[in-house]
């Protein structure tokens, strides 16, 4: 039995009309509600009864699973599946599937500055023969035959500064960072030309791949402005304007996880905006990032996100985080380019549903734009 076997076919009456509210926002055309996208992962998985092994050893089942679960809680119409370190098996890493955690390192594989000489970039069609672009294949091409309403293939940097840092070791990146800055720099450049390729291996079968592309482990609780600029900005616009030039795009998921207390400022004039963008930020502080900065900052430049905080999609309250919704939807339903409600980072894959549902709630209650 397939995995398209084990669930009953999509609602296309609910799919015509959350279609219609996903595109709303690049298209100036408001319609129905401000739309929620919680960054549904294995959640999906285990509110079908699997685990988050399952959701990660299983893409083809992991995605049906996302479809699947969006239609119940009235999420975006379209299916994505990722994790935090696409493309390091091509650069020599091995990942190891664990029980309650996406995929994760089994241990760094250099350990001297000079060490970083030894990788090389995979070109595009060595990628296509590897890992991740063969994992991504499986599955937009499952999606494609079984979901193809959902379909929109994406590529994944994500992660360009953690992703490259688990090569070496974060605690060994970090230091490098200060004693070792040129090997710290190469060895993010590498990770993000082998990124950069993968990108274009996705474009040249499907026409075109949006990019996820992200700030993690680089935030102002580990490192200065200055050098989330450095290692983290200037490659993200890197990574964005090359995979542009070898057909990638258009669509671009900008996603600063953690906290971003300051340096939310040297993404503004670095990042590349293209008219299908949407730009989130997790953390201001230990408080989610208000949407009413977001607004001022981010909202003449590309659709914004706001964030109620994932630690309350496990707190057995669902007012809270009604009322946490509402202040951010209050804040930002407003932005000239669109806004989108979604939780400070992926939705927790234990989230109780009564809290998923106080989510959405407050998007119907009080996700209207502007005066409508």
């Amino acid at each position: 039995m397939g995995y398209e076997e084990m669930f009953p076919p999509m609602d296309m009456k609910w799919h015509a009309n959350a279609a219609k509210r996903f595109a709303s926002p690049f298209v100036d055309n408001p319609h129905d509600r401000i739309d929620v996208d919680p960054i549904i992962l294995s959640h999906a998985a285990v509110a079908c009864g699997y685990t988050i092994r399952d959701f990660y050893e299983k893409p083809e089942l992991g995605i049906h699973c996302v479809g699947y679960i969006s239609q119940l809680y009235d999420l975006l119409p379209v299916t994505h599946w990722f994790y935090s370190m696409p493309w390091t098996r091509e650069l020599g890493l091995k990942l190891q599937y664990k029980e309650t955690l996406p995929p994760i390192s089994t241990g760094p594989i250099l350990s001297e500055p000079g060490d970083v000489d030894k990788l090389r970039v995979m070109d595009k069609e060595e990628l296509k023969k590897n890992y991740t672009l063969q994992e991504f294949y499986r599955i937009y091409d499952y999606v494609a035959k079984n979901l193809p309403m959902t379909l929109v293939p994406i590529s994944y940097g994500f992660d360009l500064v953690g992703a490259a840092a688990e090569l070496v070791g974060v605690e060994n990146f970090i230091m490098w960072t200060f004693t070792e800055p040129e090997a710290a720099k190469k060895l993010v450049k590498i990770y993000t030309d082998t990124a950069v390729n993968g990108a274009a291996g996705m474009a040249d079968k499907y026409g075109m791949a949006m990019l996820i592309v992200g700030s993690v482990l680089a935030n102002n609780d580990i490192f200065s402005d200055e050098a989330v600029e450095e290692y983290s900005a200037k490659m993200m616009r890197y990574y964005v304007d090359q995979s542009f030039r070898k057909g990638a795009g258009p669509q671009v998921f900008y996603h600063l996880c953690g906290n971003h207390e300051t340096d939310y400022k040297v993404f503004k004039d670095t990042l590349i905006w293209s008219p299908f963008t949407v730009f989130h930020i997790g953390y201001k502080g230990k408080n989610v990032f208000p949407s009413k900065l977001l607004k001022e900052e981010f909202s003449s430049r590309a659709t914004i996100m706001g964030s109620v905080d994932t630690k309350l999609m496990i707190n057995p309250n669902p007012m809270t985080v009604y009322q946490q919704a509402k202040e951010q939807l209050l804040a930002g339903r407003d932005a000239p380019k669109g806004y989108i409600l979604g939780n400070s980072c992926e939705c927790p894959p234990y989230t109780l549903p009564g809290n998923m549902l106080a989510l959405v709630k407050a998007a119907r209650d009080f996700g209207t734009y502007g005066s409508w």
